[in-house]
């Protein structure tokens, strides 16, 4: 059991119509843990994702952040947003504004900084993501892995107490998954708790505290990830690495 929880999950339930996508979810995410979630497609791991800053509202249960239910709409759930900083599997960037632009706007629209304040944090998260020297471009003249690392900057510049990542690698071509991966270690070493929904095993192997794996809307498994990976408890799991593991 975390032992300062962050995020709590409680018997939460969500539907798309008939489909049961969350069933009974109870979950509960430390500060400063990197837990990795896992499973088939259409599991529900990018909706459990999404109902953590309610992109996706749930059908029953509660979700706390830092000990508080996650408000339902309007200014508190905009300062929601802030706090939970989230990373699409498409970058998600203002095509018509610069690098820096689009790091510093939300700082200076919901944070309330002044443009040279923001200005001067947004290089140095840009700094920090390794692409410092791409500030006055546009996204369209930047790769997929670069545009990656500055839809992380922009969700950091927000200073947020967790960072959820739905699948950010699996548009980008091969050679640019390890840049952002490599950001995403880093941000694990620094401490930021991080809810990271993807596929890439030997990230989860190695970066994560946890390993939730979901099949058909459920936890199924919830374990440190040497334990998981070596000898998983479960069929579904054992099926699931075996056709994945398998390269």
């Amino acid at each position: 059991m975390a032992v300062d929880p962050l995020i709590e999950l409680r018997n939460v339930n969500k539907y798309f119509g008939e489909l049961h996508v969350l069933r009974d979810i109870d979950l509960t995410i430390g500060r400063g843990e990197v837990v990795v979630v896992i499973g088939p497609s259409g599991s529900g791991k990018s909706t459990l994702c999404r109902a953590v800053n309610r992109l996706e509202p749930i059908h029953s249960g509660t979700i706390l952040l830092d000990g508080q239910p996650l408000p339902e709409e309007g200014k508190a759930l905009a300062r929601l947003r802030a706090e939970v900083g989230m990373v699409f599997q498409s970058f998600n960037l203002f095509a018509h504004k610069t690098v820096l632009q689009n790091v510093s706007l939300g700082q200076v629209k919901v944070r309330g900084r002044k443009k040279d304040e923001a200005d001067r944090r947004s290089r140095e998260l840009l700094e920090r993501v390794g692409v410092a020297n791409q500030a006055d471009k546009y996204p369209a003249q930047l790769s997929g892995g670069q545009q990656q690392r500055v839809a992380i900057a922009r969700a950091l510049a927000m200073e947020p107490k967790v960072m959820l990542f739905d699948e950010p690698t699996s548009a980008l071509d091969p050679e640019m998954i390890n840049e952002v991966l490599e950001v995403m270690r880093q941000l694990a070493r620094d401490g930021m708790t991080m809810v990271v929904v993807t596929h890439e095993m030997g990230f989860a192997r190695s970066a994560a505290n946890r390993v939730v794996f979901m099949a058909d809307g459920r936890i199924v498994e919830d374990r440190h990830p040497d334990e998981f990976f070596t000898s998983p408890r479960s069929d579904r799991a054992k099926d699931f690495l075996s056709k994945i593991l398998k390269h």
